[in-house]
């Protein structure tokens, strides 16, 4: 037989004080007295009183959810974020909602919609992409106040921003290289316009010019920060007359699909070529040879996120030092060697 629900008067007549009071333990309890407080407590575990949470979320106008915006969940990337972000809500009555906007673009206004319709308190935003027209309608919707950017931002928006010091992960990885003796070393970026191709690209490039490095037009390679991009570039490198001795990637999934093109065209790694990734996914110590590569403390991102938000809609303290770029760390494994003779 099942056991009937036990209700707010229950808990009241084992604690013996009023619903009211229980009322109040329930959710001001600031304003109850800790010996009434640990008598309604006891009290609920004795009943296994359960609070409606759906009810209890109708009557204060809140959803008790966030969502987060990743471009492809498909990506390894991401699974040091993710859960970050999930330790960052573990102990709170927030749900996290993920959407992959690779395969369910947004509309410019379904992320206000969701805010609108009671669904969402706030948004973690991991996609660059996302339309100043969509943000627009979000702020308009009076939202704006609960959104937080990570990884990557749009240039010219004003939103809290986590992420890593991109800039300081390019000059280190150049900085690796030419200490082992490189000074042909070219660079695979991301996609075009991409905040974070950009940043990379352009620490890299004063970087090599600040050591006096050459820097021919046809070592800096197009990518994408996919495997396919990485391997792409790879033939390109082999058909150069000056074939760069180190290539410094824009992500592992770009270095691991390099190492697999050079490889099939008979270059030793890093006998022959030195590689430099960028991210330090799970799987770049196992890869052969081991990445050298830049590691981002993902799970600190996220976790850093969470807080903001959780901040933002009035249930954190406030960290001051939440737009300070999470520090990066060089990575040295089996990759990376000193140049070969000439």
């Amino acid at each position: 037989m099942i056991q009937k629900p036990a209700t707010i008067q229950d808990i009241a007549r084992v604690a013996g004080v009023s619903p009211t009071t229980v009322s109040r333990v329930l959710t001001n309890p600031a304003l109850v007295s800790e010996r009434t407080r640990e008598a309604v407590r006891n009290a609920i575990q004795s009943t296994g009183y359960r609070v409606n949470q759906a009810a209890r979320n109708l009557r204060l106008q809140r959803a008790n959810a966030v969502l987060v915006l990743v471009p492809n969940l498909g990506k390894p990337f991401y699974s040091g974020i993710l859960a970050g972000i999930s330790e960052g809500f573990a102990e709170t009555d927030f749900s996290v909602l993920i959407t992959d906007t690779e395969t369910n673009p947004l509309q410019d206004t379904t992320l206000a919609e969701n805010f609108l319709d009671g669904r969402i308190d706030g948004a973690v935003v991991l996609d660059g992409r996302l339309s100043a027209s969509a943000l627009k309608a979000c702020t308009d919707a009076g939202a704006g106040e609960r959104i937080v950017f990570l990884c990557e931002w749009i240039a010219g928006q004003h939103f809290p921003v986590i992420t890593s010091d991109n800039a300081e992960g390019a000059r280190l990885a150049i900085r690796h290289l030419h200490a082992l003796g490189h000074r042909k070393i070219a660079h695979v970026t991301g996609p075009d316009g991409n905040v974070l191709t950009i940043a990379r690209r352009e620490a890299m490039l004063a970087e090599r010019d600040r050591l006096d490095l050459p820097a021919p037009a046809d070592w800096i390679i197009r990518g994408d920060f996919s495997v396919e991009s990485g391997y792409a570039a790879a033939a390109r490198i082999v058909e150069m007359n000056n074939r760069p001795t180190a290539v410094f990637c824009s992500a592992d999934m770009v270095a691991f699909g390099l190492i697999a093109g050079l490889t099939e065209k008979g270059l030793r790694i890093p006998e022959d070529i030195s590689v430099v990734g960028f991210d330090d996914i799970e799987m770049s110590g196992y890869s052969v040879p081991a990445l050298t590569t830049i590691r981002q403390d993902r799970q600190r991102m996220g976790l850093r996120a969470a807080k903001v938000l959780l901040d933002r809609l009035g249930q954190k303290d406030r960290d001051d030092a939440a737009e300070t770029p999470v520090p990066v760390e060089l990575i040295v494994r089996a990759s990376t060697a000193l140049p070969p003779r000439a």
